[in-house]
């Protein structure tokens, strides 16, 4: 350093006349140092806004991130699972295009397609199922049909022929069970859906299991070449997960495809109920992760599905009212390996199908209570019934008039020399007028538009004075609007049952020893069924069983197998907020106690006491074949175990 400094080199110094260098260094000149002022200090709120804004960027950055993720995985989806296959493509053509605001129809296929051997091969349909989505009365209607039921298979490129109905997918694909159901019921179908057995699974696992109320003891172990699938299932409300879920919708080791038919409905209810009651947005995503990758749409129009599509459903399934599921059934079944019926039944069955009665869970109920019920159904030929055209389409107005002619109603034609047509030709929903000056308009106005389906209701006030002088004194008009398409629905059949005397024997003693077996088990009172149904007798694989519902709270149920080899069940626990109590038809006080009733069209499925702290649920069997005098009679019968 010093020898540095020496020589001149990194310190700056004076030069002289003969440049070199002066030691030491002279004194340096003054420098001026110059500093950048000071920010003023931020205050608490000024440390805030900036925190919010960069909190509100991060915000939009992720949320933007999100929507962009969210639209390519929707578009994904759709794509994944549009038609592909020649025949899917096939049935999606021949599919009917659904009618917005209309009722729509959707052939649900399960298939037993397994991978292996057969994997090339396209299996046979497992499950079939119509589902009926009616946005007019706002209900959901099930139709199934036996894999074995004898039918006229329809296979295009093939001749016709007599088989069991599931032939048609392994013949034809889902485009041969689009064709022999529609030939079948005679319905427009709007959309298909095929799910195979490892889509099933993965849909049931993604739900984290379904709840379900299992009737009695499975169990199967004999399984191999020429035997049935393993089960090993107890008796009692419980969640379902994959392989077991599979089994229980699939069983009919000892019973028939109508018990079968009849739990996968069961099942179908189930899910439906839990995903209205807890369907989180990562749950969702978990569905369309399995459902992109084992299941198939199709949609009438050869049009794929899309999202505003599916919103629109989700949420209709979503606002049903209560009790507003409807399962149809086809009677009449015969036979084992093969079931046949007379074509009459498939008649009924697809009527109550298409027009299930929305007031048979209230009329049912007051036949099994005893309440007199006021006559809600007017007599057509006491209605008189104006109709005009109101959608410019020629002989609208004349159609209608015909056909509410030939249900009974009373035409009344407009003054002589008047057109039949309304002032304004620009209605798009039929709309029924009723003159509230007479008696019961109201009522006959609403009869009236459920024919028509999605039909508006208006007192004749509120139209112009040209549409009172149309409807020449009638107690309705009906302006028929663009929506109109030349049919009118079919009147729902009237299945309320008749009044019963309750078949029931008291026999307390039949489960008085299993109750107190178990008391010390549980927290909560016991209820001892003092009445059980005439025919039956305590299940003898599982007559009791106490199990773990959920964290906290436990079930106890008793079973009960009748003389026709159905079973059916009480259940007691602590856990008040399970999915199956969700929506009651009705709550009922009879002698200080509250009731739930629980209603499927007319049968009384489920009644449940709320006591103690605690819930008693009275089950049916599985084909609701308990009248509802003997479910009532049941839970009525139920007092505490004396301990």
């Amino acid at each position: 350093m010093k020898t540095t400094l020496k020589r001149g080199i990194g310190r700056g110094a004076a030069f002289n006349g003969d440049g070199r260098s002066i030691f030491p260094p002279g004194v340096r000149t003054p420098m001026t140092r110059y500093r950048q002022p000071e920010p003023d200090r931020r205050g608490p709120w000024a440390i805030i806004r900036i925190v919010a804004l960069w909190t509100v960027l991060a915000a939009l950055i992720v949320a933007g991130g999100a929507a962009g993720a969210a639209y390519l995985k929707q578009h994904e989806f759709f794509t994944s699972v549009a038609p592909k296959t020649p025949q899917d493509r096939a049935a999606q053509q021949d599919l009917d295009v659904p009618i917005p605001g209309q009722p729509t129809n959707a052939l649900v296929i399960g298939t037993d397609k397994r991978r292996g051997p057969e994997a090339d091969l396209t299996g046979r349909s497992d499950t079939l199922m119509l589902v009926r989505a009616d946005p007019v009365t706002d209900t959901l209607s099930l139709l199934s049909f036996p894999r074995d039921m004898l039918v006229n298979v329809k296979c295009p490129g093939h001749t016709d022929h007599v088989d069991r109905i599931n032939a048609a997918f392994a013949e034809c694909g889902s485009q041969g069970s689009v064709d022999t159901v529609r030939a079948l019921t005679g319905l427009p179908i709007n959309y298909f859906v095929t799910v195979n057995f490892h889509g099933f699974l993965q849909l049931v696992d993604r739900l984290g299991g379904v709840w379900v109320d299992v009737d009695h003891r499975y169990l199967n172990t004999h399984t191999g070449p020429g035997g049935y699938s393993a089960i090993n299932l107890w008796p009692g409300y419980q969640r379902l997960r994959g392989y077991d879920a599979l089994a229980f919708v699939r069983y009919r080791h000892f019973d028939s495809d109508l018990y079968r038919v009849a739990r996968q409905q069961l099942f179908l209810k189930a899910v439906k109920s839990q995903i209205t009651a807890s369907l989180s947005f990562g749950t969702l995503l978990d569905i369309v992760d399995a459902v992109e990758k084992n299941v198939v749409i199709g949609r009438g129009g050869n049009r794929a599905l899309d999202f505003n599509t599916l919103r629109g459903y989700i949420r209709f399934a979503q606002g049903l009212p209560s009790g507003h599921i409807f399962q149809a059934r086809i009677e009449g079944l015969t036979g084992y390996a093969e079931l046949t019926t007379n074509p009459a039944n498939i008649t009924t069955a697809v009527r109550d199908f298409v027009q299930p009665d929305v007031n048979s869970p209230a009329k049912a109920r007051d036949v099994t209570l005893g309440i007199k019920r006021r006559a809600t159904v007017l007599r057509p030929a006491s209605v008189t019934v104006s109709v005009l055209n109101g959608n410019g389409i020629q002989g609208s107005a004349a159609n209608a008039a015909y056909i509410l002619g030939q249900r009974g109603y009373k035409i009344v034609l407009p003054p002589q020399g008047r057109p039949v047509n309304a002032p304004t030709q620009n209605y798009f929903n039929t709309t029924i007028f009723y003159d509230s000056s007479q008696k019961n308009g109201k009522a006959a106005a609403q009869q009236i538009a459920n024919l028509f389906g999605d039909a508006q209701v208006k007192a004749l006030s509120s139209g112009s004075q040209a549409l009172v002088t149309l409807a020449n004194g009638a107690l309705t008009t009906v302006v028929v609007g663009q929506n109109f398409h030349g049919t009118l629905a079919p009147a729902p059949i009237d299945h309320t049952p008749k009044p019963q005397p309750a078949a029931v024997v008291p026999n307390a003693a039949a489960t008085l020893s299993y109750l107190r077996s178990v008391r010390r088990r549980v927290h909560f009172r016991l209820e001892l069924p003092r009445m059980i149904e005439r025919n039956s007798r305590p299940e003898p694989l599982a007559p009791i069983r106490v199990h773990q519902m959920v964290k906290g709270h436990v079930g106890v149920r008793l079973s009960f197998q009748t003389g026709g080899n159905e079973y059916w069940g009480i259940e007691q626990t602590d856990w008040n907020d399970a999915p199956i109590l969700n929506s009651p038809s009705f709550e009922h006080k009879i002698r200080g106690r509250i009731y739930d009733f629980y209603y499927s069209g007319a049968h009384l499925h489920m009644i449940v006491l709320k006591q103690n702290g605690a819930t008693y649920w009275v089950i049916n069997t599985i084909l609701d074949s308990l009248s509802n005098e003997t479910m009532l009679a049941i839970a009525k019968g139920l007092s505490p175990l004396r301990r």
